[in-house]
């Protein structure tokens, strides 16, 4: 199985709550995922719920219906997963009734799909606090750093694999490459 990455640094979305900063997010995502449609004619569309999927529950709903309806009309299925607990802090305080109700909007849109979309839930990798050990969050209690990243990807590519019946690469061929350098991580404070 061929994989072709297209996560956005930083958040994403797909839902536009019109605001100013997800209205601009948004447009870019959905441009690039109609670029990489085209381009790499995917078979499984790949979207984890952002801590960014802000709007009201029928703003939310309706953007992963767009994303269930385009992905059927390019022949695939779309796989959301839940985002993973984080601090909720200054920034997103204002939000954080809306990044509750966005996964529960992802699996009300999965189960109603007819067998288009599935709902992982990564609460079964991260737990649902943030503060604890098994959250695997950077200090700032919001990003993760490379165990948590790694965690997450073999968590991922197994469920993944259940799915679509392939079995993924070994973690040792992945796990110990110069990703792990990465200098994001460094600047949340990770050990390499």
């Amino acid at each position: 199985m061929e994989f072709k990455d297209s996560s956005s640094d930083g958040g994403g979305t797909i839902v536009d709550s019109g605001e100013k900063i997800t209205q601009m997010i948004s447009d870019d995502t959905w441009k690039q995922l109609g670029k990489d449609i085209k381009s790499f004619g995917p078979t499984v569309i790949a979207y984890q719920v952002t801590t960014y999927d802000w709007g009201s529950q029928n703003q939310q709903r309706a953007a992963y219906e767009k994303a269930v309806d385009t992905a059927k009309d390019a022949g695939a299925k779309v796989v959301f997963v839940s985002p993973p607990p984080i601090k909720i802090d200054k920034f997103y305080r204002q939000h954080e009734a809306q990044m509750r109700t966005a996964p529960k909007a992802a699996a009300e849109v999965a189960g109603k799909s007819g067998g288009t979309a599935a709902f992982f839930d990564a609460a079964q990798l991260w737990g649902t606090d943030a503060s604890a050990e098994k959250a695997q969050r950077a200090a700032d209690g919001i990003h993760n750093c490379q165990q948590g990243a790694a965690a997450f990807a073999k968590w991922f590519t197994d469920k993944l694999g259940e799915q679509e019946s392939f079995t993924p690469a070994s973690v040792d061929s992945w796990a110990q490459e110069s990703w792990t350098g990465d200098e994001r991580y460094s600047k949340l404070g990770c050990a390499a």
